[in-house]
């Protein structure tokens, strides 16, 4: 059975037309979030993808050791399933670039160096058809009440902004987001922002309830 699945995804990655030569390849970094948790690349490592935004999945699933799947249409290809979860009529698999939903299919995305990869399971609204918001987690300055603070406690004070992205890449404020280093303690954000102490060698993320889990920073 293991070998009739690694032959599909072969056949269906040549029927695509991804594999091109590793001269041409790109520098990007590449996340995968999942139905249910992260299948790969939570702090979104850089990896040598051959030139579009399905090769970038076909070299996280080498690097990961994940299994996807590609169905080829009269429509074109798409991926139908990545890890245990095939699409359906309500849910499916997505990928955005640089934070944006291209409006062409993955193998048809050319890279380019240092662009950013996510793909994602998304559920889609019944009304709109539109896809959830994903959380981007970045790194925010301490205010100068922070700072004091700091100084005062002669402890470690880092700080985190979170931004939610739809569709079409706009960028709006994650009210409600909470933060989570490690397996530790939630810390809600207070206007899309919040601090932690002394967390050395943890993962910070955020979630926000109906959106896509953000990307991790340490």
């Amino acid at each position: 059975m293991r070998k009739r699945i690694l032959v599909t995804v072969v056949v269906s990655v040549v029927l695509a037309g991804v594999i091109a030569p590793l001269a041409g390849a790109v520098s990007v970094s590449v996340r995968v979030e999942g139905k249910t948790q992260t299948i790969f690349g939570s702090a979104e490592p850089r990896l040598q993808a051959a030139s579009t935004a399905l090769d970038a999945l076909s070299s996280a699933s080498t690097s990961g050791e994940f299994y996807f799947h590609l169905t080829v249409s009269s429509f074109g290809s798409y991926v139908d399933q990545i890890g245990l979860y095939p699409a359906t009529s309500t849910g499916g698999w997505m990928f955005k670039v640089n934070g944006a939903q291209p409006p062409v299919g993955a193998n048809a995305v050319t890279l380019k160096d240092g662009d950013r990869v996510l793909w994602y399971w998304a559920g889609f609204d019944p009304v709109t058809f539109a896809g959830p918001k994903t959380l981007l987690l970045t790194r925010s300055n301490l205010t100068s009440a922070e700072r004091k603070k700091v100084r005062r406690s002669h402890k470690a004070l880092s700080c985190y902004a979170v931004s939610a992205q739809d569709d079409k890449g706009v960028t709006t404020p994650a009210l409600g987001a909470v933060l989570q280093a490690g397996s530790g303690r939630a810390v809600k954000t207070k206007n899309t922002r919040a601090c932690l102490g002394a967390h050395s060698g943890l993962l910070v993320r955020a979630t926000l309830s109906g959106a896509v889990r953000s990307n991790a920073l340490t």
